[in-house]
């Protein structure tokens, strides 16, 4: 039976296709409307993501078995389409997808009861009966980043990005307005104002104070996951909602001791429900699901693109592509980088990325001020080959998609991408199980200069989702401060 899950109201909306038990496609509606955060169509359906993934994988929509959907009560849906409770959606995208097959897990988002507790055993999830009142994690990071004037759309990245300048901050101030109750967490009926002054006492960029929130609502979840631990048993972790968007939140998650493993899936938020809504009616686990199973073009598709714009480019095997990639990085150069299939999840993994050189002299100028226009504190990312992680950063033992925040060891090292000297930075560990071009090519790097790491960052262009199509590729590159487009095999210079 073919299953087709979708997930998203009017906003972050995806649709997943489940054929023969496997995950055979993921798609977000933003990366083919090229809106962000799209929602649903009238029809209650993510239609372009729906349409573009039953097409690449030759199906018509009448081929489809069962349709379900996760999302709010109130959304109108298709007659043919099944309803799945939000949090289940969220449960079932974290335990079914992992390695685990058994398992606690932890649901926190914006959407009621805001915590849920779950466990699996095989392919079957059941909740635990586990009263929540008043604000949840997610919802109090939410505020907190509100009272700092972040924008409701960007606040998780934002606050997060702010965090990352000041990790090891603490504010025993910030503690006293956040505490646990009986049956959730309690406010300090001032605590908007009074974050609000605490922030302009630190000034425009408040990273401390960022930090000193993450750090006390992080401390609650570890206090609150001890005892779901003593609770349910289960030696493994899965978690899920927006909340773990965060990778200061993943790290201290992963690193409290309470459980032997601690799984974050490649995109835990309301998109990624669309997962969880198809496995759970195709009663499978896929353990490791791999996160590459969105939409993915031929040779023969992406050169009809070039030709169309009449672009000069040359066509190359897998080896010259990543020599001419290695090349325009070492030259300082930004590399727009598109292989295969697209990711599924909020973060660029290797197959729709912009690359640079971690140590170029002007690399976080350019990206900040030439490529992204972002502030210049906001710091990046870097993808590095996970044997070799352990000897350059202090953080867990991996992060398979870019999930956790780490800190270099010699911060010398990135200095040229640390916005601040001792910054944290997030760090995507690609093991031989990776996508297997973008591991070649951190190989060759490492071959080439001893340091098998390069920035990443998604390849998006300003306000704009990450790039699907080869023809997206092509407007970003023509676009953007990119100086080099590797486009699976083909190669084009500006």
């Amino acid at each position: 039976m073919i299953v087709v899950g979708a997930s998203g109201g009017r906003r972050s909306a995806a649709a997943a296709v489940v054929q023969a038990g496997r995950l055979a496609g993921v798609c977000a509606q933003e990366r083919v409307t090229r809106e962000r955060n799209a929602g649903v169509n009238r029809s209650g359906l993510p239609d372009e993501a729906l349409d573009v993934l039953l097409y690449r994988l030759g199906l018509m929509r009448g081929s489809v078995g069962r349709w379900l959907a996760a999302t709010g009560d109130g959304d109108s849906l298709p007659s043919q389409v099944e309803r799945v409770e939000h949090h289940f959606a969220h449960a079932a995208t974290a335990y079914l997808t992992s390695p685990h097959a058994s398992a606690a897990f932890v649901v926190c988002d914006h959407d009621a009861p805001e915590v849920s507790v779950w466990t699996g055993e095989g392919a079957t999830l059941s909740r635990v009966e586990w009263p929540w009142t008043g604000p949840g994690f997610a919802r109090v990071l939410s505020r907190a980043g509100g009272a700092l004037g972040l924008t409701p759309t960007d606040v998780d990245r934002r606050l997060a990005a702010l965090a990352q300048l000041r990790p090891s901050s603490r504010d025993a101030r910030v503690d006293a307005l956040v505490t646990r109750g009986a049956d959730g967490l309690v406010l300090a009926d001032d605590f908007d104002q009074r974050i609000r002054t605490l922030a302009q006492a630190e000034g425009p960029v408040p990273a401390a104070l960022a930090a000193s929130v993450l750090a006390r609502v992080t401390e609650l979840l570890v206090e609150f996951l001890g005892e779901v631990r003593a609770r349910t048993g289960h030696a493994h972790l899965c978690v899920g909602g927006t909340l773990f968007y965060s990778p200061s939140v993943n790290t201290r998650v992963k690193a409290c001791g309470h459980f032997a493993g601690v799984f974050v899936p490649p995109d835990p938020g309301d998109s990624g429900n669309a997962v969880g809504a198809a496995l759970s009616a195709s009663g499978v686990r896929i353990p490791g699901a791999s996160p590459f199973v969105g939409p993915s073009y031929s040779a023969q598709e992406t050169k009809e693109v070039l030709d169309n714009c009449k672009l000069q480019y040359e066509w190359v095997s897998e080896d010259g592509a990543i020599a001419a990639a290695l090349k325009g990085i070492e030259q300082g150069h930004l590399v727009g980088w598109f292989q295969g299939a697209m990711e599924w999840g909020p973060r660029a993994l290797g197959a729709r990325s912009i690359l640079a050189n971690p140590q170029a002299p002007y690399v976080l100028e350019n990206l900040n001020r030439f490529l992204k226009q972002r502030e210049n504190w906001r710091g990046y990312a870097v993808s590095g080959l996970q044997e070799a992680v352990a000897d350059h950063f202090v953080g867990p033992a991996e992060s398979p998609f870019m999930e956790c925040d780490y800190v270099p060891r010699a911060p010398a090292t990135f200095r040229n991408l640390l916005p601040e000297h001792d910054a944290a930075m997030r760090v995507h560990t690609v093991a031989a199980d990776a996508h297997p071009m973008f591991r070649r090519l951190l190989e060759a790097q490492g071959q080439a200069t001893g340091l098998p790491f390069l920035v990443n960052t998604s390849f998006n262009g300003f306000h704009e989702p990450i790039v699907c199509s080869p023809r997206d590729a092509v407007r970003v590159f023509y676009g953007s401060g990119l100086d080099l487009l590797v486009l699976n095999q083909f190669v084009i210079r500006k």
